[in-house]
């Protein structure tokens, strides 16, 4: 006999606000990695003294493992996409729910790093990654108040 599953009733708000966070990380992402790979110096952005893009996309700090941070920046933004669909929030399926946890809140964490190396190995800030770190938290801050704000119902198995 299967248990029942636990079905969160989530506010439209966070459903809207998530997946419009989630879809515009997937456009800042998409622009990071588009001149990441086609011209770096391109970015409408600043690149003299604290504010430079250039300086922070070109770093050896922008890749990982030979993988551009931009590439897995807009793999996490179509993750989290895929994560805040309004079907994926009314999932009753346990792994959906903790998958949005998780990847929403890994993001975040990464975001702390990021900021690190920006500031204090790097020198300069870039402002389309600080709009995909703000983007990021946001997200995580709309997962855990929905999470927080939504009461469950039980759905019986097999349902």
């Amino acid at each position: 006999m299967t248990a029942p599953r636990v079905r969160r009733q989530v506010p439209a708000w966070a459903m809207a606000a998530s997946l419009g966070l989630s879809l515009a990380a997937v456009a800042i992402a998409s622009y990071l990695t588009v001149t990441h790979y086609s011209d770096p110096t391109a970015l409408a952005c600043p690149d003299t003294g604290i504010v430079n893009c250039t300086l922070v996309t070109t770093s050896s700090w922008s890749v990982v493992f030979g993988v551009p941070l931009a590439v897995l920046g807009l793999v996490w933004a179509v993750v989290m996409t895929a994560l805040t669909v309004p079907w994926a929030w009314r999932s009753a399926t346990r792994w959906v729910d903790g998958a949005r946890l998780a990847v929403s809140g890994a993001g975040a964490a990464m975001v702390l790093y990021l900021v690190y190396v920006e500031l204090f190995r790097i020198g300069a800030i870039c402002l389309w990654c600080t709009a995909m770190h703000v983007t990021a938290v946001c997200l995580f801050a709309v997962v855990l108040t929905a999470r927080g704000a939504t009461p469950r119902t039980t759905v019986p198995a097999g349902a």
